[in-house]
C-alpha cells in the first residue's frame, strides 16, 4: 500500500483542513486524504488517487469515522472503488451518542 507523500499532504492540508496548520494536519494523513476524498475539488482528488492507489483509499474509507464524508461522497466512493455494485444501497456509519 503506497503511504502518500508529506509534501502533498501539507498541500491538501492548508487547503481543506482549516482548523490546522499543516505540519498538525500532516500527523494524521488519513484525516486529510478523508476530507480531500469528501470535498476535494476534481483536480486534487485525481491527484491523490494517482498517488496513493485504489488500496490506500479503500483503507481510508473503511476506516472512516461516522461524519467524515457526506452521503454523496460515501457512494461515490464505494462505488468508484468496487466496493459495492450498482445499485447497491450503501448504509453509511452512524454516529451514537452514549
Amino acid at each position: 500500500m503506497t503511504q502518500p507523500d508529506r509534501e502533498m499532504l501539507k498541500r491538501f492540508a492548508a487547503r481543506y483542513i482549516w482548523w490546522k496548520t499543516p505540519e498538525e494536519a500532516v500527523e494524521m494523513p488519513e484525516r486529510i486524504v478523508a476530507q480531500v476524498m469528501d470535498i476535494g475539488d476534481f483536480d486534487d482528488v485525481q491527484e491523490l488517487a494517482e498517488a496513493v492507489g485504489d488500496e490506500y483509499l479503500r483503507h481510508v474509507i473503511a476506516d472512516a469515522e461516522a461524519g467524515m464524508f457526506s452521503g454523496k461522497s460515501w457512494a461515490y466512493w464505494h462505488y468508484r472503488l468496487g466496493l459495492a455494485k450498482s445499485g447497491e444501497t450503501i448504509r453509511m456509519r452512524e454516529r451514537r451518542v452514549a
